[in-house]
């Protein structure tokens, strides 16, 4: 009786054994398998700088560029830069670290934190600013100006009007003590949202680009700061294409002539002032393909006009465009393991523009990576891969590929059944199946020659 009752606890704790080996080898695999890696967004590749340009500096990772051309374009003024809208990809760089006084390139900003403020709710189109002494006193000044008079009130609607097409220094001090209460104030968020926007090289002192020791920034910053403002705002674009501007019976012109030019101009800004010379933002859409083009320090209105529109038309003449995907767009679907949703959609986290030299178009070569599964919890935004597009052994540009939504993690049932489910899918199951039904014979054997060992010792005795 006792063999019997010892030789079912024996095969009892074997089966155990079978499942627990069962329910454990997916942990096992795991540490063999490919599970997505969790953390923060990997960073890009640096840029690859046209001969003879600089290369990007600060501590943010570089937006990446197109493969470099054996003729690097010159640029008549002190720096520039030339970027695709879409990717934020530069496609010409010139001295583009180089520090210089901004100008009214300033007001650029000032117009991003004020649609900002209306994107939030915190401030609205309709809104009455009121013109304080300080800001009357900019309309009094040599600077340009919207001639705004003291004491009145005006919408924002019509302020951001005289800041975007006629320039005016008065206009930047009535929005900036409407959104922060002082002019000090303003400033400092503009110094926040330029760090925000990852604009290194940068520091303002005011709201309007008048000159001040304490402020500078580079043809790369700006470039950084049209794409967000244009891809954030692009209804901010017909307020700066309108061509001129009439307030109290006085009409002034946009002094952004390439909008006469050129048809497909757009935006953005121009600058002036003595110690840096002439600037011109400008921006152009052609084939629904948008480029930047960042001038500063030139000698002359006309020069910074030429020497923008040929970067322009360099741009256009000179690179592919290709589109391989739209932010968001599902690429994939990964199974999850421990989760309360079985499967993950993966989502580029950026749009899929790629701009390369013309000659180089049919030699991208594109590499997807991504994991045999994930592991929840995930977290929407997640990087789980990365799209990579390169010409030979040159990364033209990496996109992270990150989760869709959010993946909780499951219960213990739950977590228990996708552990058997990814065993049997994993194919290993008839393996441990064998092997335990080997074990289970081989113990039964075992203990029935024992039993009889034991028998035949009793009958011996008697």
């Amino acid at each position: 009786m006792t063999c019997i009752v010892r030789h079912r606890v024996v095969l009892a704790c074997l089966v155990y054994a079978c499942l627990v080996g069962l329910l454990a080898a997916p942990l096992l695999a795991q540490v063999k398998g490919k599970p997505a890696a969790s953390g923060t967004k990997a960073a890009e590749p640096s840029a690859a700088p046209l001969k003879g340009k600089s290369a990007p500096t600060g501590t943010k990772a570089a937006e990446p560029s197109a493969a470099p051309r054996q003729e690097a374009i010159t640029v008549n003024a002190k720096s520039a830069v030339l970027m695709e809208a879409a990717s934020g990809q530069l496609l010409a760089s010139q001295n583009q670290d180089e520090k210089i006084a901004p100008a009214s390139f300033v007001k650029v900003l000032t117009l991003y934190i004020v649609y900002d403020m209306i994107r939030s709710g915190k401030v609205k189109l309709a809104d009455e600013v009121f013109v304080s002494k300080k800001a009357w006193e900019e309309s009094r000044r040599d600077g340009s100006t919207m001639y705004l008079k003291l004491g009145s009130k005006e919408s924002l609607e019509e302020l951001i009007k005289g800041i975007a097409i006629v320039s005016g220094n008065d206009a930047c001090v009535a929005v900036a003590e409407h959104i922060s209460g002082t002019v000090e104030m303003f400033v400092k968020e503009m110094n926040d949202m330029a760090q925000k926007l990852g604009m290194t090289n940068s520091h303002f002192d005011n709201p309007h680009g008048w000159p001040s020791p304490q402020q500078y920034t580079t043809t790369y910053d700006m470039a950084i700061l049209a794409r967000k403002y244009i891809n954030d705002f692009p209804e901010a674009l017909k307020v700066h294409s309108t061509l001129e501007y009439t307030y109290s019976g006085i009409q002034q012109f946009n002094r952004n002539h390439l909008l006469r030019k050129d048809s497909s101009v757009d935006g953005l800004k121009t600058g002036w002032i003595a110690e840096a010379g002439y600037h011109l933002l400008a921006t152009a859409k052609r084939d629904e393909r948008r480029l930047i083009a960042v001038v500063m320090g030139a000698k002359s209105i006309s020069v910074r006009e030429e020497e923008a529109l040929k970067l322009l038309n360099y741009g256009y003449r000179n690179f592919a465009f290709e589109s391989l995907f739209t932010k968001g767009q599902t690429l994939d679907e990964l199974p999850v393991w421990k989760g309360k949703s079985n499967r993950l959609p993966i989502v580029p986290g950026e749009e899929g523009m790629i701009v390369v030299p013309t000659e180089q178009k049919n030699k991208l070569v594109k590499e997807k990576t991504l994991p045999e599964y994930v592991e929840a919890p995930v977290a929407k935004g997640q990087v789980i891969g990365q799209y990579t597009v390169k010409v030979g052994t040159n990364v033209i540009r990496s996109i992270p590929l990150v989760a869709q939504t959010d993946v909780p993690k499951a219960g213990f049932v739950k977590i228990a059944l996708d552990s058997v489910v990814y065993f049997l899918k994993r194919g290993r199951v008839v393996t441990y199946i064998v092997l335990g039904i080997v074990l289970v014979v081989l113990a039964t054997i075992s203990l029935n020659f024992a039993a009889r060992a034991r028998r035949s010792k009793q009958r011996i005795r008697y």
